[in-house]
């Protein structure tokens, strides 16, 4: 565990993702929501404890509720929401985008910690790109019960011949 950031970075602000995130909230729902980003520079602002429920209940009818989730879940479970989550004076805002309450300092070293956690998995992603420049293993073409089979079958392996060394 770090020790929580002191100096602010201001504002986080919304890029193309964050952008084509949020719409994709939005085309799910009777209305848009006003704290999610709807242009290039706007700034991105955590939600209130339970706003879900309240962005549930203006969920289309023909829409599920699994989609909703994973639509909103795939905003907030992203390094710029955290980014700006963890910032000392983060606040968390209402369905509206209208400042509520401060975030907690727990819940501000929880966004501090997995925003550098997915800052080191990009991090670490990017190095291993850059170092393949070999094809893919052929494992990932076989098909998925291929890929099955074939553990399943080294696993028999492995064990009958540590069965029969006793």
């Amino acid at each position: 565990m770090t020790k929580p950031w002191m100096v602010s970075r201001g504002p986080i602000v919304a890029a193309d993702i964050d952008i084509r995130k949020a719409e994709a909230i939005n085309a799910l729902l009777v209305r848009p929501i006003g704290i999610l980003p709807s242009k290039l520079g706007d700034h991105i602002r955590p939600f209130a404890t339970g706003l879900f429920e309240e962005i549930r209940a203006l969920l289309k009818p023909c829409v599920g509720v699994t989609t909703l989730r994973r639509a909103v879940a795939a905003f907030v479970h992203s390094k710029r929401y955290y980014f700006a989550s963890a910032q000392p004076d983060s606040f968390r805002h209402d369905i509206d985008g209208r400042q509520l309450e401060p975030m907690s300092d727990d819940d501000r070293m929880t966004a501090q910690n997995r925003f550098l956690a997915l800052k080191q998995k990009t991090a670490a992603d990017a190095d291993g790109r850059s170092d393949s420049s070999s094809p893919p293993p052929a494992a990932s073409a076989m098909t998925k019960s291929e890929q099955i089979r074939a553990t399943l079958v080294g696993r028999g392996k492995s064990q009958r011949s540590s069965s029969t060394a006793f």
